[in-house]
């Protein structure tokens, strides 16, 4: 079964989104927003594809606060976890800034909340899962 990483600050749409990704998608789920923890995941080939919160409030890496776009350039500058596919989501979305948020990060796709097409969301992910 392929696993999805949420990293999400909010338990609410982290709920939301691990509900409609194994009840729709028959993907597995896993949810942390602790960074030390989404590198280890990640490393160990544990996620398949990561749902990254751009804004996360309260995540700390090595003494310094960092966001979703941040660990996103982490994981995609490191040759042993730049693969694994990195999806943005963002309640913050003004017209030019998933472009940005794209570039900035190296991210692999992007989506922004509320998540309203539950399918739309599952189609999304399944299609930037790597084949097996």
């Amino acid at each position: 079964m392929r696993t999805v990483l949420i990293v999400e600050d909010d338990p609410v749409n982290a709920r939301v989104f691990s509900k409609i990704l194994t009840k729709r998608g028959g993907l597995s789920v896993k949810h942390t927003e602790n960074v030390e923890e989404v590198m280890q995941i990640v490393h160990s080939g544990e996620a398949d594809i990561i749902l990254m919160d751009v804004s996360l409030a309260r995540s700390v890496y090595q003494g310094k606060s960092v966001d979703g776009i941040k660990i996103t350039q982490m994981l995609k500058a490191d040759p042993q976890t730049k693969d694994v596919p990195v999806i943005l989501v963002t309640a913050h979305a003004m017209q030019g800034d998933r472009e940005n948020f794209l570039k900035q990060s190296g991210a692999d796709g992007y989506i922004s909340k509320p998540v309203v097409d539950h399918q739309e969301f599952v189609d999304q992910i399944l299609a930037l899962l790597p084949n097996q």
